[in-house]
């Protein structure tokens, strides 16, 4: 699905662009960001009670759906660049991120069961194939991404030995 005009018009920050190749649309950054800067900030739009492909977890039974909701567009990746802090509602930079670049962030992070699992091609030398929750991760994953405060307590619960 291919975004108007007037969506790109209402983002300061990016712009909604569609990868032919990839087919699907991603969340492109039209100014430089710094490691640990606030990208903007979100909300709920809704709150449900179980996990769509555009939800992100706040607890066993709260999966919301984020506002402004170009947010949607953030793709995944085993590399991410930006991360959704569900305690302050702030999307932040894990790393510089420059101009021109696509946001990615590591869908695990706020999921802890995905409704839907699919086999990642993002590509990064960290790659970990196949994407389907933070439940499923093995504990030598856990060192390398940031999950909300949520995801890091069924963590702490599940990998108590590990934490």
């Amino acid at each position: 699905m291919q975004t108007n005009q007037s969506q790109l018009n209402t983002l300061q920050f990016a712009k909604i662009k569609f990868d032919p190749i990839q087919q699907q649309n991603g969340l492109v950054s039209l100014k430089d960001f710094k490691k640990d800067s606030i990208i903007c900030h979100f909300s709920a739009a809704e709150i449900l009670s179980y996990p769509s492909r555009y939800t992100v977890q706040i607890a066993d039974d709260k999966h919301i759906i984020l506002t402004p909701l170009f947010l949607e567009y953030i793709n995944h990746s085993c590399e991410p660049n930006c991360f959704f802090d569900t305690k302050q509602f702030k999307l932040k930079a894990l790393r510089d991120i420059q101009c021109g670049e696509e946001f990615c962030f590591f869908y695990p992070s706020t999921e802890w069961d995905m409704q839907e699992a699919f086999e990642c091609h993002c590509g990064s030398k960290n790659c970990i194939q196949y994407i389907q929750g933070a439940q499923h991760l093995s504990p030598e994953h856990l060192d390398n991404y940031q999950f909300t405060y949520y995801i890091q307590q069924k963590l702490k619960k599940a990998y108590s030995h590990v934490f």
